[in-house]
């Protein structure tokens, strides 16, 4: 996703109200008016979105000028603007429900370590598609790559969980490598190897897309569990030592 400052969110939300409103572009200086500011200020903001395309200017003749005259700047958004702001407001829709989906997707992971591991990770990917926004199904998508290392603990990847970094979104990307790794060592149906690596560079793919918020989001989820996992591959050492 689109990384704006909640400043350059604002800025982009107004000017989106404003093109509505007036049904085309708007000069700067009614954005200035509307949020309290400088119009040299919004001007320098509006020509910062502009930079990131999510807005764009033109210039047209004053409405009062008769004949040859000075021409004004106006701003107007773009196509990229009412899809961040789209994605932005889902994830705000969805973002209470997100403690909810969290416990949910850590319950099922630890129930998994009570069953057989292959069916934990298939009933995982079948629920893929009900994921509501990106950020579910990345959370969804670390449960299944984890599932995927313990499904392959003969390959001896699991342990190498415990070099993933969980307080950075680098563990995101570390998780990726693993999982990906752990297909290529993977013997099962080709059906369900290709599904599984489709979803893993889609995961990666999505990462991408997210906002700053979500990506902290995800790694605290990321967090919480590998501390399950790493939990539970102790107990399955000392059940079987």
């Amino acid at each position: 996703m689109l990384k704006l400052t909640p400043r350059q969110q604002i800025f982009l939300d107004k000017l989106f109200d404003l093109y509505r409103e007036f049904k085309g572009p708007v000069h700067y200086s009614i954005v200035a008016d509307k949020l309290g500011v400088n119009k040299f200020s919004a001007y320098d903001m509006l020509k910062v979105l502009e930079e990131k395309g999510v807005a764009a200017s033109d210039y047209v003749l004053n409405n009062d000028q008769v004949g040859p005259g000075r021409s004004q700047v106006v701003f107007y958004p773009t196509n990229a603007a009412a899809q961040f702001l789209t994605q932005l407001r889902e994830e705000m829709r969805y973002s209470s429900d997100w403690q909810r989906v969290k416990e949910r997707i850590l319950k099922r992971l630890a129930k998994s370590r009570q069953s057989n591991i292959l069916e934990a990770l298939a009933e995982s990917l079948s629920s893929l598609p009900d994921a509501k926004t990106p950020l579910n199904y990345c959370a969804e998508m670390i449960s299944v790559m984890l599932l995927n290392l313990e499904h392959a603990r003969n390959a001896k990847l699991l342990p190498a969980l415990d070099t993933i970094n969980t307080n950075s979104p680098i563990g995101l990307g570390t998780l990726v490598g693993l999982s990906l790794a752990s297909i290529l060592t993977n013997d099962d149906d080709t059906r369900f190897i290709d599904k599984l690596a489709t979803h893993t560079r889609n995961f990666q793919s999505q990462l991408t897309e997210l906002s700053d918020e979500s990506i902290g989001k995800l790694s605290s989820f990321l967090n919480d569990a590998v501390a399950l996992v790493r939990q539970s591959k102790s107990n399955y050492q000392l059940m079987t030592s």
